[in-house]
């Protein structure tokens, strides 16, 4: 293209600047009114309707046995929820740790609504409640349980199936689950049960050890409680459990336990928070008692200082595993033979999916009918589901009310699918006939994954500090997970094994195994006193992670949780056969996405192995993860209700006419154009300006397409490294578009992964060699070192020993193409390098010049901009010419020569050449020399040229454009020279 057809167009002045501002605040009118719309439409279908009958409640009273070391008799706070129709049957609903009655109103509403009548009530020792709190105690808190179904038994407002025989449910979530589990245990009149993100187990919750050992490290089950002989306290949700439960000064809990401060020493506090019997004042009590009321509130005495050893110590002991033990639904599970249906959280590393699991299998071995629910939330934040909702329901309608129908006694769960480009993962829900490994129900399959990955030293840092991250309680799953992810592992302290990228995904759905192979070094005193031999390291604790890497090297810690193992007997120089049971999750692993495992000596959610130690850890010999698959099908959409699909569909509708009136659905464009997903990159309307009124790139557009090697030309100043730092994501274009691959690219655009690049200059650290430089790049990015293809980029540097050697002593040359290495790390499908044969010798740009197009060859693009016109016109297919902030130019390279309209011929008889080309209308300027003819097309065809010259008998021995891209390029920037300024 001439300089000549470059389309200009002058800025809009002041009117222009009224049309923008005019249409900014039109579209903005705009966006609002459709948002209004669209909230309207969502509170039309979402918002909860009052119901014209509200629910009746009554508060009651209800008196227990208060047990060893408790009055006689407390009270139990409760409120009766009535539904619309009595008698009905009952449903006692419990509440979570650290909750009352009040924090299952809405729960409680809804089952009342339902046709239930509700008895929700405050457990001992919370709200109004009297008594100490015993964490679920058999000998307590279940017996409170109990005398209330005996209370029920005495309503005529309750459906009565016998003398003392009330028709009653159980349900609650996390303290309360574990309680609904124990009250059907020890009681045969529940007639359901629906137990929501509890334990099996407490001290296996609270001291887990994932190493497996005998039958259950050979069972393929898709969930296993990690067995707590010796297990590794869980330390951080430990303190978050007690410290929910428990006051931190005299006053606070003097006032939880009723003390009013009566001065008088006779003087005894009236009942408070429906205690039945007055609790002594402040003057009556000794000081022990009155220092054990401010240090555990109303925990139980036993409970608080067993607590308190194992904080210090992080080891279980035998007096605290017993009391953990009468806590646990373990004890009793097997015994229930009411219908249980089993609601567990996919986001819990408090009381993970091996917890219902080894419930499940415990109730079914009893012939009593399960049903299993994993739902996409938990104690790491997310509640219960609409559908797990409704399926709640619908087991209480069957088993209660009797004439609702059968539900399955399947096995249905959330997966966690790849995560979108905007960061978001999808999940979906899955259900299957049966639940694994129960009676009647097929068993998991197991697919086999190979791992790979050398022996690797690790370090356990003494005080177990600084420490990984894999969760931190209270902060829920999004900030835990990112924090996993981020921080992760501490260097030094981790090894890892990878798969290669799956060829068919995977639903991992339960407990992944391998087997690992720990080696203990040589205690520091050991090696102070030179017996190195001697040295007996003692146990091991070590942190077991699985994380999925999508393509694109984002990883995530599949449950956001660590599985944590202690390893015994080992002996230094001795390896150790350990098999793993990774703690069970659901997740769903891409093809062409990896399996990373990871095992680390310290995570910041347990307790420290406080001794400095060093382990060598490789996988066993038969290096395969086990992963459990236990497939289902997708539950349609058919499932929705009803009445909210057709909300949907009118909210939809809504949307549709709202954008259609706006004018803006054609203008709309989202953040993935979907028929630009092969297209590398392109750019529309680029414009940068910066404060001052300084332009830096006025209006840039081009596309590169894949296979191409691209050059991007132009004088100083022109815009060339602003539009790179732009697709880069660097810097915010003030206006147009930059799409990599269909995506919109900004700042921190996932999509940058794919792009590899070298703008302005290196950034290496000088003290380290090229390669450390190039190894500490790769693993800032998170991506498997196998991706990497680090022998490949080596190659391409041509460093040979050098790289080895301290960066500070290189070349601008050396360090150039260690520059150009890094940017190919990975082998990015889209490669950008700013003047990349900088510094370079001859030979190193001819080798360069090969390197790049080997590299497009492979479908690859590659975006060079530079200043050596001659080695671009070598090297690039391609071509762009940008001047002063603007594209002029554009097209291949053959086409831009070709376009200036001089050609010179090589002929036999020049003189009669030239007079027969002057006879051509429209050719000028016909110069002879030697046997070359030298013409001016002026708009003349060179195949009209040709044809004429053959025509009269005249050899044409070549004919060639007579410019190179040189003197192309000096024509369509006006031979102007630098414009000064930085590009």
């Amino acid at each position: 293209m001439p300089a000549s057809a470059v389309k200009t167009e002058s800025p809009g002045g002041f009117r222009g600047m009224l049309a923008a501002v005019r249409r900014t605040r039109g579209r903005r009118i705009t966006a609002i009114a459709v948002i209004v719309l669209l909230v309207i439409g969502l509170a039309a279908v979402f918002w909860p309707s009052s119901d014209p009958k509200p629910v009746a409640t009554e508060n009651i009273t209800v008196p227990v046995t208060g047990g060893a070391g408790e009055d006689p008799m407390i009270n139990i706070d409760a409120t009766i929820y009535y539904p619309s129709s009595l008698p009905a049957p009952a449903i006692i609903m419990a509440h979570g740790l650290g909750g009352s009655k009040q924090s299952v109103t809405s729960d409680a509403q809804d089952l009342a609504r339902a046709g239930y009548v509700v008895l929700a009530y405050s457990a001992r020792g919370f709200g109004a409640s009297g008594g100490h709190i015993h964490l679920d105690s058999l000998d307590y808190e279940a017996q409170d349980a109990k005398q209330l179904v005996d209370y029920l038994g005495t309503r005529t407002d309750v459906i009565q199936d016998g003398p003392d025989d009330p028709r009653v449910g159980v349900t609650g979530g996390s303290y309360g689950g574990a309680v609904s589990l124990m009250l059907a245990g020890i009681d045969k009149r529940v007639d359901a049960v629906v137990p929501l993100i509890t334990w099996h187990s407490l001290s296996d919750a609270l001291f887990p050890n994932y190493a497996a050992t005998g039958e259950a490290a050979a069972t393929d089950t898709i969930g296993q409680v990690a067995p707590a002989t010796d297990g590794v306290f869980k330390r951080y949700w430990a303190a978050v459990f007690m410290t929910s439960i428990t006051s931190g000064s005299l006053a606070s809990g003097a006032a939880s336990l009723g003390i009013t401060g009566n001065a008088a020493a006779d003087a005894q506090a009236p009942a408070t928070d429906g205690a039945a019997s007055p609790t002594p004042g402040l003057a009556t009590m000794n000081p022990k008692d009155l220092l054990a009321a401010g240090s555990c509130g109303r925990v139980s005495l036993d409970i608080c200082a067993g607590y308190n050893r194992i904080a210090e110590s992080g080891r279980l002991d035998q007096e605290m595993s017993d009391l953990l033990a009468n806590s646990s639904p373990a004890k009793v599970v097997g015994n229930i033979t009411a219908p249980t249906l089993l609601v567990q959280g996919e986001r819990d590393t408090l009381f993970g999916l091996d917890h219902a699991d080894a419930n499940a299998r415990a109730i079914a071995a009893n012939g009593t009918d399960v049903s299993v629910i994993w739902f996409s939330g938990g104690h790491d934040g997310g509640g219960i589901d609409d559908t797990t909702r409704a399926a709640m329901h619908a087991w209480f309608d069957h088993y209660l009310t009797k004439d609702g129908p059968a539900p399955a006694l399947g096995f249905r769960y959330s997966i966690d699918g790849s995560i979108s480009d905007t960061g978001t993962a999808r999940s979906r829900i899955l259900s299957a006939p049966g639940y694994p490994g129960l009676a009647g129900a097929a068993a998991a399959t197991v697919t086999p994954v190979a791992l790979s990955g050398s022996t690797q030293p690790i370090l356990n840092p003494p005080g177990g500090t600084p420490a990984g991250i894999s969760s931190l309680p209270g902060l829920g799953s999004a900030a835990s997970t990112a924090l996993a992810t981020l921080g992760g592992e501490v260097p030094g302290q981790a090894a890892r094994f990878s798969s290669e990228p799956l060829a068919n995904q995977i639903l991992l759905t339960g407990s992944a195994k391998l087997n690992l192979s720990i080696t203990a070094g040589p205690s520091l005193d050991a090696l102070a006193t030179g017996d190195i031999a001697g040295g007996t390291p003692g146990d091991a604790t070590l942190f077991v992670k699985l994380y999925k890497v999508t393509a694109s090297g984002i990883r995530t810690l599949a449950g956001g949780a660590a599985s944590p193992i202690r390893v015994t007997g080992l002996k230094v120089g001795q390896a150790v056969n350990v098999p793993v049971s990774i703690t069970p999750v659901a997740l769903q692993i891409d093809t062409g996405s990896s399996i990373q495992v990871v095992v680390a000596t310290t995570d910041q959610a347990f307790a420290a192995q406080n001794q400095a130690a060093t382990y060598l850890v490789s996988l066993g010999d038969d290096s395969t993860l086990s992963v459990p698959v236990a497939g289902g099908s997708n539950i349609s959409t058919s499932e929705i209700p009803l009445a909210q699909l057709i909300g949907l569909i009118i909210l939809i509708v809504i949307g549709a006419v709202a954008l259609v009136l706006a004018g803006i659905v054609r203008k709309h464009r989202a953040d993935i154009d979907p028929e630009l997903v092969d297209l590398p990159l392109r750019i529309t309307g680029l414009r940068k300006e910066y404060p001052g009124g300084v332009t830096a790139v006025s209006d840039v557009g081009f596309e590169v397409k894949a296979g191409q090697v691209l050059g991007l030309l132009g004088p100083n100043g022109a815009g060339k490294t602003t539009s790179l730092r732009m697709v880069m994501g660097l810097i915010n274009p003030s206006a147009g578009e930059i799409r990599v691959f269909g995506h919109k690219v900004s700042p921190g655009a996932p999509v940058l992964s794919r792009i590899g690049s070298f703008v302005e200059g290196s950034g290496f650290l000088p003290h380290l060699s090229g390669k450390d430089n190039l190894n500490l790049y790769w693993q800032a990015t998170g991506r498997p070192a196998e991706a990497a293809f680090m022998e490949e980029a080596l190659e391409i540097a041509g460093l040979g020993k050098a790289v080895n050697r301290g960066v500070r002593t290189y070349s601008q040359g050396m360090r150039q193409r260690l520059a150009i290495a890094q940017a190919m790390l990975g082998l990015p499908d889209l490669l950008i390098l700013d003047e990349p044969t900088n510094g370079l010798d001859p030979p190193q740009i001819h080798a360069m010049r090969e390197v790049l197009r080997r590299y497009a060859a492979t479908g690859r693009t590659v975006l060079v901009s530079s200043h050596l016109l001659s080695e671009v016109e070598q090297t690039c297919s391609h071509v762009v010419v940008v001047h002063q902030g603007k594209t002029i130019a554009s097209g291949t390279v053959a086409e831009l020569v070709a376009a200036s309209g001089e050609m010179t011929f090589v002929v036999d008889e020049p003189e009669r050449a030239a007079q027969i080309l002057s006879s051509i209308p429209g050719i000028t300027e016909v110069d002879v020399e030697d046997r070359q003819v030298q013409i001016d097309l002026a708009g003349t065809s060179p195949a009209a040229a040709i044809a004429a010259l053959v025509d009269a008998g005249i050899a044409i021995t070549s004919a060639a454009p007579r410019n190179r891209l040189e003197d192309v390029f000096l024509d369509l920037v006006g031979a102007t020279g630098p414009t000064g300024g930085k590009s």
